[in-house]
């Protein structure tokens, strides 16, 4: 890290009264009387307003100057005891000097200490927080002591959180559409086995042009699930549509990877022109353009020769799982699920037409 910094400063003087609350509680004084006491004579206290004319003036009861310089000064101030006596505050506390902070500033109604800092240029902001958090464990705080991220740390671990969530939840959408669409329930799973591979490809992009991992890289990762996906989808369905021809798994195959061949070099090229104006930007907001410039068009780049050779291999082994007796025997326990509910769907969209 570089630039740090940090809230807390301490070494100011202050001057520390601690109260004897036996003798006060025998003298009938509420310790509440004593501190608003000094509160009125060293900082001042609002007693009315004055008005002149148009203006009104808030009129502070504070003791002068001469006598809040010193604690010999402060301790001839007196307090009125229950039976109405008054009684010199030297009689009741004690004085003792000392140093404390600055200002005391307060997160969810406990005290915290600040610290700032920027991420070096050769590292990330996730590698700072890391080694932020080795630096408190290292402290050895007394327990209570905790470490808590705010600003761009907190933002982070939201972002991380929220980003797993719509990670999970791409899946499963993308595996719902593609079911619906090839009406089955393994070839999804061919395409969607591209997603977690082209993940390390996208961040060997970045690492090879030195760039950070950050929010915007994961929303690359998202863009690049997209595309990748796209291109499966194109081999895996003319491979369908070539078998239901006639042609034999092999030659199927084959043919989808020539016929397909064009359409993928097309996209992937385009793409990557399209991402060079973000790749080559400069100015401000240039770093996290190229971040997930980089990302993209890298990722998609090196995910190119997996989606010509791994996707008909994929296609290949879940094909013969698909004739497997394990899988007839899933398959047959979920048509016999599937069928009423389907038959029921069906009867009532017929009822809707007819009527």
């Amino acid at each position: 890290v570089v630039d740090a910094d940090r809230s807390y400063l301490s070494g100011l003087p202050e001057l520390r009264l601690a109260i004897d609350r036996q003798r006060a509680g025998d003298l009938g004084i509420p310790v509440e009387t004593v501190s608003q006491t000094v509160n009125a004579l060293m900082a001042g206290q609002d007693v009315t307003t004055f008005n002149s004319v148009s203006d009104q003036y808030d009129v502070i009861l504070m003791a002068e100057d001469a006598f809040r310089r010193t604690p010999d000064t402060l301790a001839a101030a007196t307090v009125r005891t229950a039976s109405g006596e008054l009684v010199p505050l030297r009689n009741l506390v004690t004085f003792n000097e000392g140093e404390g902070p600055g200002s005391i500033n307060r997160l969810n109604r406990q005290r915290q200490i600040s610290v700032f800092a920027n991420w070096a240029p050769e590292s990330s902001q996730a590698e700072a927080q890391q080694v932020m958090q080795a630096a408190f464990a290292g402290l050895g705080m007394a327990p209570g002591y905790q470490l808590v991220p705010s600003g761009q740390s907190q933002e982070l671990d939201r972002a991380i959180y929220y980003f797993g969530v719509a990670f999970v939840l791409s899946f499963i959408f993308m595996y719902m559409v593609l079911a619906a669409q090839f009406e089955s329930f393994i070839h999804p799973i061919t395409i969607l086995l591209t997603l977690p591979v082209a993940v390390p490809f996208g961040l060997l992009a970045s690492l090879l042009f030195g760039q950070n991992l950050n929010i915007y890289s994961a929303l690359g990762v998202l863009l690049l699930f997209g595309i990748v996906k796209k291109n499966a989808i194109l081999q895996v369905a003319h491979t369908i549509g070539l078998r239901a021809q006639g042609l034999a798994r092999h030659e199927a195959i084959m043919q989808a990877n020539r016929d397909r061949l064009r359409p993928i070099l097309m996209t992937t090229l385009a793409l990557v022109a399209g991402m060079m104006p973000l790749v080559v930007s400069s100015g401000p907001g240039s770093a996290t353009n190229r971040s997930i410039g980089i990302l993209v068009a890298g990722g998609q780049s090196l995910c190119l020769l997996l989606t010509l050779l791994a996707v008909p291999v994929f296609y290949s082994l879940f094909d013969d799982a698909a004739q497997s007796p394990a899988w007839a025997r899933i398959a047959g326990t979920w048509s016999r699920i599937s069928i009423p509910w389907t038959a029921r769907w069906r009867a009532a969209r017929e009822g809707a037409h007819t009527s």
